[in-house]
């Protein structure tokens, strides 16, 4: 997306004005902004044949209601004008008249069967997800995407990778402050692919306003969605659903690339994963020593628990309970590696299993059973992780 925010804008931007978590306000900033300075009052037109088509209909519905109310007014006030008491003192007697009546009801009639006709027909063609070159299965969670390329069986996570220290306003913003990501979804060019929404928890929605596609995440229903997009670039959009405290730290990047460059990306990523059986072997096997543990596990905790428990363990609340001092964190480590695996129902502890190494998982208990005041002096390996999946 071209960025054409004037001066001022970009510094309010970068001075990070409102607060630490400003996601949504500074997005809607941008999106003034990008308005303001481009002199834009429409709707964007998109990267895709389907959004362009919207545009379109979207114009000429504006451009019927505009010509409906030019008449209607312009009949109204012309009434008022050349039928005024000072012109006519004395009223007419009739009261209805069969005509005007027709009139009002069939012209009306008329307007409405014109705008539905090209409505229903894109209507139509959004919901046809029939002859699709691929599918990603997209789930959405608190606070994270996960894209799943359902042909092959590839899958990751995509998560916020604006730095901690910008959010805190500790550091200056970046270019697309809270709309990068660590891993985004890539696509190939002019191929449709389909898109399957789920959601683990409460209802998210996908949208990527180039793509002219905005589909919810609901928990227990699956969703679709489609789109076809003829120019390799990098694509933003972000969640569309207050999901929770973190809905501002939800972004979405599409990366379109041309066909082969795609399934070169596709083949690396099944070497990428073959590799990674024999690095977790041999992660498995191996002995670590403490300081290499939590040195890692710092790391880890940082990109995926200290959202809700908070960098210092401290936690927020009953929701978001404390680590420092805890049953779990100074409990059994069985019971702490089973926490962390498979997370704890009714709660916003989620299951880490799917995303995290036994490696990563052995490292973030062995930080947190010795930090924040919790001495445990326990290392947990790898190997007991792996036993205890």
């Amino acid at each position: 997306m071209a960025n054409t925010l004037p001066t001022n804008w970009r510094e309010a931007l970068a001075s990070g004005a409102g607060g630490p978590k400003t996601g949504l306000t500074s997005l809607a900033l941008w999106a003034f902004a990008h308005d303001a300075g481009a002199v834009v009052l429409d709707l964007r037109a998109g990267v895709t044949d389907m959004s362009r088509t919207i545009q379109g209909l979207h114009q000429l519905s504006l451009t019927i209601c505009v010509v409906v109310g030019i008449i209607v007014f312009g009949v109204m006030f012309y009434s008022m004008f050349a039928h005024r008491r000072s012109r006519h003192p004395t009223p007419a007697t009739f009261d209805e008249s069969l005509k005007v009546e027709v009139l009002w009801t069939v012209i009306p009639s008329l307007v409405l069967i014109a705008m539905a006709v090209p409505a229903t027909t894109v209507l139509r063609e959004i919901e046809d997800n029939s002859a699709a070159d691929m599918t990603v299965l997209i789930t959405g969670s608190q606070w994270k995407w996960h894209y799943e390329y359902l042909e092959t069986g590839i899958g990751y996570y995509s998560n916020l990778s604006t730095p901690q220290d910008q959010i805190n306003n500790e550091a200056p913003k970046g270019e697309h402050y809270l709309r990068e990501v660590d891993r985004p979804l890539v696509i190939p060019a002019n191929k449709k692919v389909r898109f399957l929404m789920a959601s683990n928890d409460v209802i998210h929605s996908w949208w990527v306003p180039d793509f002219a596609v905005k589909q919810d995440a609901v928990p227990g229903f699956i969703n679709e969605a489609w789109v076809r997009v003829p120019e390799p670039g990098l694509y933003r959009g972000q969640c569309a659903e207050l999901c929770g405290k973190d809905h501002a730290f939800m972004p979405i990047v599409v990366e379109v690339r041309p066909e082969a460059e795609f399934d070169a990306w596709i083949e690396a990523q099944r070497i990428q994963i073959a590799l990674a059986g024999e690095t977790a072997v041999r992660d498995r096997q191996r002995t670590w020593s403490m300081g290499e543990l939590v040195t890692r596990g710092e790391s880890v905790y940082i990109d995926n628990c200290a959202t809700c428990h908070q960098p210092n363990g401290q936690g927020q609340g009953g929701k978001y309970p404390a680590l420092s001092g805890s049953d779990i964190t100074t409990g059994s480590i069985e019971s702490h590696i089973d926490r962390v695996l498979h997370g704890k129902a009714d709660t916003e502890m989620q299951a880490w299993a799917p995303q995290l190494s036994d490696l990563d998982i052995a490292a973030v208990i062995t930080y947190e059973r010795n930090s924040w005041g919790n001495d445990m002096g326990q290392v947990i390996q790898p190997m007991s992780v792996y036993e205890s999946r």
